[in-house]
């Protein structure tokens, strides 16, 4: 029996993608030494907070790198306090299947979709990023066979909430050499985010890309707190103390290298009260100055930002506004990362 789809054409492999756009020795460089600087967090060897910051997805390459260039001054200011990392996330994931996919499907929004323009269009993106402002930055992996398009370049791996129960997610994240973060599921149960990092913290043998491969365990992997859906469908948040403490408490029931924590300020913590993100920093900032197991586990936070505030429909046109879910504008932004630093 044949399979319903259309094999349009093969795309080019991520190895030849990779010597179109090439890192060169400088740019390679600056990726190992964030690396390094990032890691050392994780390890509890730096005590600067993490901010995964930026738009909900990476829609328009001038608006994203003219944000991320304003996130350079700011970083610069608050070098000693925080270690910021672009979110550049280029595929999105679609509860009901529908709507925008990000710039891996549709390079410009308004046009349909080309995979192989996708894959250049974000190659170039974090390439242009890293070059203009020093920034290796995050993305989500969505799809696993296309984490080797952007292997060599980021700084930082998010597993979405629907797919953190995925085996081959758990695999691939075993093999990346990076800090790979898993949200716990929309449903809540912590168990599966939990089971998901001790999956991806051990080695594994598995099939990739056409290949039998064997990972070595990525001991960087770590939990996403954003929030939860209950059987009603509300929208109930798992950033506060108690919420916090239970975390503590499952790493401690098992044996994980590096037990560390990123708290997601939107999605169901904010009930994408995208305005509610500043309130719930703060809050969690106070957790980390009461208790320091507590400062110890939570690493940083993940904040949807973007030069305007909300969000917008797809051509509205609007310069640097998010077309997905709604962002924190930028002067609410800047002044938040300042009050971090300060607060940290």
């Amino acid at each position: 029996m044949q399979m319903n789809m259309e094999f349009e054409r093969k795309l080019t492999i991520p190895m030849d993608v990779k010597k179109m756009y090439p890192l060169d020795k400088s740019l390679r460089e600056t990726v190992a030494d964030r690396d390094e600087q990032l890691k050392a967090i994780f390890r509890n060897e730096d005590d600067r907070l993490i901010l995964v910051i930026g738009p909900c997805s990476a829609d328009n390459e001038d608006s994203v790198i003219d944000y991320i260039t304003r996130l350079r001054r700011v970083q610069d200011a608050v070098a000693d306090r925080v270690f910021i990392i672009p979110r550049i996330y280029t595929n999105k994931p679609r509860t009901t299947g529908s709507g925008y996919k990000g710039m891996l499907h549709q390079p410009d929004p308004n046009q349909k979709p080309d995979m192989f323009k996708g894959i250049v269009a974000i190659r170039s993106m974090h390439l242009r990023a890293l070059r203009e402002t020093g920034f290796s930055c995050a993305d989500e992996m969505l799809y696993p066979e296309n984490h080797r398009y952007l292997d060599d370049i980021l700084a930082y791996v998010a597993i979405g909430a629907r797919s953190v129960e995925n085996q081959q997610h758990r695999l691939v994240s075993s093999g990346v050499d990076v800090p790979v973060g898993m949200k716990n599921p929309t449903g809540g149960d912590l168990s599966v985010m939990m089971n998901s990092i001790t999956a991806a913290q051990h080695g594994h043998t598995f099939l990739y890309r056409g290949w039998e491969v064997h990972s070595k365990g990525n001991p960087y992997t770590h939990a996403i707190l954003r929030g939860y859906m209950n059987k009603h469908g509300e929208s109930l948040p798992n950033y506060h103390y108690e919420d916090i403490m239970h975390l503590l408490r499952l790493y401690s029931e098992g044996v994980f290298s590096y037990p560390s924590c990123i708290i997601d300020t939107n999605h169901s913590n904010s009930n994408k009260q995208y305005l509610e993100q500043p309130r719930i920093v703060k809050e969690v900032l106070a957790f980390r100055r009461y208790n320091d197991d507590i400062r110890q586990l939570v690493k940083g936070f993940m904040i949807e930002s973007y030069i305007e505030d909300g969000c917008q429909q797809l051509g509205d046109g609007v310069y640097g506004k998010s077309i997905t879910d709604p962002c924190l504008g930028w002067e609410k932004t800047e002044r938040l990362i300042m009050e971090i630093a300060e607060l940290s």
